[in-house]
């Protein structure tokens, strides 16, 4: 099979993590006869030093007009004092929105062999954990109406929390799908006590919860979801929240695992073309020096095979040889931790996924 991959490298480590990633499918494409063409292209800050804007028109229409898209990271502090339509972030939220990805999902799984480098303690850890935080990301607070206008202590800024019945029912769904795949539980967070939103999603997500009478459901305020994240990440399963409680719970579960280093992320929407990314920034005080850790990029990468591509023998193989390979004590600095063996960089570690494969 042959598949066509938008590749937007990005900003500091971006580069190095994606040319990672690509060996890898490349060896999967020798193993199993398939054809991975890539086309580079321009967004974030690079894209705004080369052309002024962090998502270039050719750079969307790429994107669309391809299987998928493979990205890195963008951002850092060269671009942080730009105004907030031209920051590198902007370019993401602009091809999420032009191509309809409305579902983020987030695993945030604790590897065995790395139980020691999770900040929670040893007891809870113990039995481990495997949650998919279902991430609505198209709609909410980060696209609504925003602004500044002269209030009573004098200028003030506003954005908007807004959702529909067919958003929350649709992110809803894919959450249900999800859960029957694995442990058939689904736990919705909100902040139902205080905000209107919160209390449409609610309903909109008990009914779905009748239709899907063979998972168990429960609500959660989000403040408790913050605290039982920490307290006892096993209980979850399936979690399902609006655009910036997900923002920030599944970076607080990607800590918990030991290093965000090692968490990919998959959007996606209605049609086979996703946008895969690791879940860490750009950053540049690493870039070029082969020290950045790529295994969240691979595992977006295996994702990208698995949602987008349906191959899921190749998806499998890719994150059945990460495991192996760290339970034998190969890692990167960050996740060193009591391993005997000497961290690997960048380019070594990819080789070394690629043997395990």
């Amino acid at each position: 099979m042959e598949f066509k991959i938008a590749l937007i490298k990005g900003d500091g480590i971006g580069p190095e993590i994606i040319d990672s990633a690509t060996a890898v499918l490349d060896e999967i494409g020798k193993r199993f006869g398939h054809t991975f063409h890539y086309e580079e292209l321009l967004a974030g800050g690079v894209a705004i030093d080369e052309t002024g804007v962090p998502l270039p028109d050719e750079t969307l229409a790429a994107c669309k007009a391809s299987d998928s898209v493979l990205l890195g990271a963008v951002g850092g502090p060269k671009w942080d004092n730009l105004p907030g339509h031209l920051r590198p972030e902007r370019g993401l939220l602009a091809i999420r929105q032009e191509l309809g990805l409305f579902t983020n999902l987030r695993p945030a799984k604790l590897y065995s062999s790395l139980k020691s480098e999770s900040p929670l303690r040893p007891d809870i850890v113990e039995d481990g954990f495997d949650m998919m935080i279902v991430r609505e990301l198209t709609g909410g607070i980060y696209f609504g109406e925003e602004g500044r206008r002269q209030g009573k202590f004098g200028e003030e800024a506003y954005d908007t929390e807004s959702y529909g019945e067919g958003e929350v029912e649709r992110i809803g769904r894919v959450a249900f799908e999800l859960a029957r795949k694995r442990r058939k539980h689904v736990t919705s967070i909100d902040k139902a006590n205080v905000l209107e939103s919160s209390r449409l999603w609610r309903e909109v997500m008990h009914r779905l919860a009748k239709e899907y009478s063979d998972v168990e459901y429960i609500d959660m305020l989000v403040d408790n979801a913050a605290m039982q994240i920490v307290k006892n990440p096993g209980q979850f399963d399936v979690v399902v929240t609006s655009n910036m409680f997900g923002d920030i719970l599944s970076d607080e579960a990607a800590v918990c695992t030991g290093s965000i280093g090692l968490l990919p992320s998959a959007s996606i929407g209605s049609t086979k073309c996703g946008m895969y990314e690791p879940i860490h920034g750009s950053a540049p005080r690493m870039a070029g020096e082969n020290r950045a850790n790529p295994l969240g990029t691979i595992l977006s990468a295996a994702m990208m095979l698995r949602h987008s591509f349906k191959l899921e023998e190749e998806a499998a193989l890719i994150e059945d040889a990460i495991e192996r390979m760290l339970e034998d004590g190969f890692r990167t600095k960050d996740i060193l931790g009591t391993s005997t063996k000497t961290p690997l960089g960048t380019k070594e570690i990819t080789q070394k996924v690629i043997e395990y494969l």
